[in-house]
């Protein structure tokens, strides 16, 4: 039995991709883990900003919100979030984090509402706040979420943040910085990309305890397979320890 549970792998995958010397924008919860996590173990010199404005804080804890005065503890900035875009538009952002309740299979993000009546949706969600501006303008957008046919849907009911939206140059072409886009998207079940070419989500790995057919039959649309699928390396002994007394040692996102 493994002795880590779907949020600790996820997290120490994600942290495993935001190389030393890299910059990303996150918001709170898994993405500050993953963050914090890489900082701490092989990517010492990451600069790791928030939306609400501060730029390369040295994080005492985790804080609850953006906006928390954690995330301007000793950092080499205080800014804004018009100029925490502004860097993005700048192209000075690689990575960034975003969820959502509805994903398709070129990684655009509904964070809006579920329904087909914007006035009187099912259930409404905050919306983009600064999603869609991350997602346009920083280089790579990753995800972290639990993998499901309902989310992971080929006709989401709102598009809030863009991903590559219909596919091959389409992004580019709808005035999108070129280059930009989804990344990574990191379930509890695989780790998956997109196709060069045509922007189709396809899974590079498959996660301990998970087979083809279990991420197949919890993705509404057909996925693209890698020609080399790889088993997802799991957690190592030193990040686990690392996320469980330094960064997260409340449990606050890990006991999710």
């Amino acid at each position: 039995m493994a002795d880590y549970n779907a949020m600790e792998l996820m997290i120490c995958v994600a942290a495993r991709n935001l190389e030393d010397g890299a910059t990303v924008v996150v918001g709170t919860g898994a993405p500050c883990a993953a963050a914090m996590l890489s900082q701490k173990t092989h990517s010492p010199n990451l600069t790791i900003m928030f939306e609400a404005g501060g730029v390369a804080p040295i994080l005492p804890s985790m804080p609850i919100s953006v906006g928390d005065s954690r995330t301007f503890h000793k950092a080499i900035m205080a800014s804004s979030m018009p100029e925490i875009m502004e860097t993005c538009q700048r192209g000075m952002v690689d990575y960034t984090f975003l969820g959502g309740a509805q994903i398709d299979m070129y990684g655009n993000i509904n964070s809006t509402m579920i329904g087909k009546d914007h006035q009187k949706p099912k259930v409404r969600f905050p919306g983009s706040g600064g999603a869609n501006d991350l997602a346009s303008l920083c280089w790579r957008t990753m995800m972290m979420t639990v993998q499901d046919a309902k989310r992971f849907t080929d006709k989401p009911d709102f598009i809030t943040s863009p991903g590559y939206l219909q596919g091959g140059n389409s992004r580019y072409e709808a005035g999108l910085p070129l280059g930009t886009g989804p990344y990574r998207i990191i379930t509890n079940m695989a780790i998956m990309g997109f196709d060069a070419e045509t922007k189709w989500m396809t899974v590079l790995s498959i996660n301990p305890g998970y087979s083809r057919k279990d991420v197949q039959d919890n993705c509404g649309f057909e996925l693209k397979w890698a020609q080399k699928i790889t088993d997802t390396d799991p957690p190592h002994a030193e990040e686990l320890r690392i996320l469980r007394e330094v960064v997260d040692p409340h449990r606050y996102i890990i006991g999710r």
